[in-house]
């Protein structure tokens, strides 16, 4: 696991099985005694469920980040491991519970801390019934939830209300489909759980929060093909939530069935404020499910976009969006808007209003990709956006290895989780690191340790290929030598961690190089232009 020159252990709360947990506090230390993380990104010899405090970012999947008021981070995330290994011990029945915690002080080391959820909800029954009942549908028997695994546990959302109240947000998604073979699947529900201290691990189910709506009405029959015409409008899962600076408190949620929807909450509750009819009808009828805020494509119910976060700052809510499928393709784009239910445009202009669709437009943000040395990364995206409370933000997601990386079994099914910070450009917009986030000491990087080789990747959308780097020489005389941008000027501002290269603006860090062996720290870049990003980093 990760070694540092120092740290100091205090004893925390307890675990999923009532052990105490040993907390490393983060050692300060400045850049010449920095040591690396040493943890393994194959983690194939701790993925057994025997093996989990040992997991640190391993096996993590949709993350969801809060700071709370004790200083440490908390990790929430979707059910998901290598080999399902969270599924796997049958002294236990092979249930572990579900929407699993882990948290750090630091970022970079993690322990984990088990369940939040101990199984389904009590309230899933009688509500999918209740519904059903409406539908004309025969009641779900018994035996229907008699396994909780039968159900999907699926991208929490996490946010500190205030520093006693601490809000999730999660979706369960029910099995089958609504009327047999054929049909759309069965639905979703959001639904919510409180607690007053992240650290007990302790969570109070507040039951159902809102369902999948449809304008179709009751015509559920649908071919399994005919995605353009399926049940759903808005799929009940995804989940963000975000109170604004005027204390509106708001949910924006939905997943590949038509694009997301925003919808204000009750601030005490945290239910809707307004009440739900039933979830079919006409448009008007399914109004209070929420207004459309994005969709990628105007003309289909069915495309490749999920995982809304939404985040406020200086002036702007972001929307950052996961496209594509999460094995390989998996990017982040993002969008932004004055007003939290929209309209949300895109840094290229070229959209105004994401609720008539916004294409391939929004920036790329993060994207499968490979540096000179390693396997380079895949699937990153459904992501936790975050800060400090010191004007530091971050980004967390999931981020798998390439398929058929040699000596390791099912390499795509490697999960490790990736934080990132997150650089904040002259425009407003924001850009993400290349390189995951160290804890490096980020004393000042003088123009001089600029100048040299670089690899240089042009994020441009490629589905389900890595972008590779190419060479890039920053020449001692302020030109570039070599590569993109070769004959341009360069400058730099030490106040503001600005490299310039021509016209185009970067942000520099000082970040691990994860995949040097052994690793070191090293210099990176990035950068915005249009729909892409630019990403780099120092040899």
């Amino acid at each position: 696991m990760f070694l540092a020159c120092a740290s100091f252990l205090t004893v925390g709360c307890s675990n999923d099985d009532d052990e105490p947990i040993v907390n490393p506090e983060p050692p300060v230390v400045d850049l010449n005694s920095y040591v690396c993380p040493s943890y393994d990104d194959n983690y194939l010899s701790v993925s057994t469920w025997d093996a989990r405090k040992q997991w640190n970012l391993a096996n993590v999947h949709d993350p969801s980040v809060v700071k709370a008021a004790d200083g440490y981070y908390y990790m929430y995330q979707t059910d998901a491991s290598y080999g399902n290994a969270h599924q796997s011990d049958l002294r236990n029945s092979g249930k572990h519970g579900h929407f699993f915690c882990r948290r750090s002080k630091d970022l970079v080391n993690w322990e984990f801390m088990g369940r939040t959820m101990v199984g389904l909800p009590s309230w899933i029954k009688p509500k999918l019934n209740e519904i059903r009942k409406q539908m004309g549908l025969e009641e779900r028997p018994d035996s229907y939830f008699a396994n909780d695994l039968d159900f999907g546990y699926w991208a929490p959302c996490v946010r500190k209300v205030s520093d006693n109240l601490y809000r999730m947000y999660y979706s369960i998604t029910c099995p089958g489909t609504i009327d047999g073979d054929g049909t759309w699947s069965e639905r979703a529900f959001i639904g919510l759980m409180e607690t007053t201290d992240p650290a007990s691990n302790k969570w109070e189910d507040k039951g159902f929060v809102i369902t999948n709506a449809s304008d179709k009405g009751l015509e559920y029959r649908v071919s399994q093909t005919d995605y353009n015409n399926c049940y759903f409008k808005y799929n009940a899962i995804d989940p963000s939530y975000i109170i604004t600076p005027e204390g509106q408190h708001w949910l924006i949620y939905g997943s590949w069935h038509s694009g997301f929807a925003a919808v204000e909450l009750d601030p005490t509750t945290g239910k809707t404020k307004a009440e739900l009819p039933k979830p079919f009808g006409t448009a008007e009828d399914i109004a209070p499910y929420g207004k459309q805020i994005f969709t990628r494509d105007k003309t289909s119910r069915w495309q490749g976009s999920e995982a809304p976060e939404v985040i406020y700052h200086d002036g702007y809510y972001y929307l950052f969006v996961a496209y594509d499928a999460l094995d390989v393709p998996y990017n982040t784009r993002v969008l932004r808007s004055k007003n939290v239910d929209g309209p949300y445009d895109t840094m290229d202009g070229a959209v105004t209003d994401a609720a008539k669709g916004a294409g391939n437009n929004p920036t790329v943000l993060t994207h499968p990709y490979k540096f000179g040395e390693g396997s380079g990364w895949v699937g990153i995206s459904h992501c936790a956006v975050f800060d400090d409370g010191e004007g530091n933000w971050f980004y967390a997601s999931q981020q798998r290895m390439p398929d058929g990386v040699p000596g390791i079994a099912s390499s795509n099914a490697i999960m490790m989780g990736g934080v990132r910070s997150i650089k904040w450009m002259s425009n407003g917009w924001p850009a993400v690191m290349p390189e995951r986030y160290g804890a490096v000491p980020q004393e000042t990087i003088a123009e001089s340790e600029l100048a040299g080789t670089w690899e240089h990747i042009d994020l441009s959308y490629s589905y389900g290929k890595q972008r590779t780097a190419t060479e890039l020489v920053l020449g001692g005389d302020h030109t570039v030598t070599k590569g993109t941008w070769a004959g341009a000027s360069w400058s730099y501002d030490a106040n503001t961690g600005t490299l310039t290269i021509g016209q185009q603006e970067m942000k520099v860090q000082r970040e691990v190089d994860w995949e040097a062996s052994p690793r070191k720290v090293t210099i990176v870049y990035t950068g915005l232009n249009g729909n892409k990003s630019y990403w780099g980093k120092k040899k």
